[in-house]
């Protein structure tokens, strides 16, 4: 039951940023709009983390499984992605090393900071 009222929870906040996306005229995804809101319940304490993190950490184990679809989507329509097959693969290469740059920098500046941090002043 537990995990029941966990799902719920999130659920009802995927809900919202649905609701958010139908309501707001910008180009954002609901499940971004989602995200957003539980960061913010979350940080606000309106959401305990303890009350949806043993659900969060299962939807993340069983995340390749949801992606099945979206692969089964694509299978479905190689004659299309055949046209651009070039410019998407350059575009996912570039993309993929970007991500990896400023995520290594972003996890190396944090990384500093928290030693520096812990090194007793003199």
């Amino acid at each position: 039951m537990k995990y029941f009222k966990q799902f719920c929870m999130i659920l009802l906040v995927s809900f919202a940023g649905e609701v958010l996306k139908l309501a707001l005229p910008f180009p954002v995804p609901g499940s971004i709009y989602g995200m957003l809101l539980l960061f913010i319940a979350l940080c606000t304490g309106v959401i305990r983390l303890e009350h949806v993190r043993e659900t969060g950490l299962f939807l993340v184990e069983i995340m390749p499984i949801l992606f099945v679809s979206a692969g089964v989507g694509l299978m479905d329509s190689w004659g299309d992605l055949r046209k651009i097959l070039l410019p998407v693969l350059l575009i996912m290469l570039v993309t993929t090393v970007i991500v990896m740059v400023v995520s290594g920098y972003a996890t190396q500046f944090i990384m500093h900071h928290k030693t520096k941090k812990k090194q007793p002043k003199d």
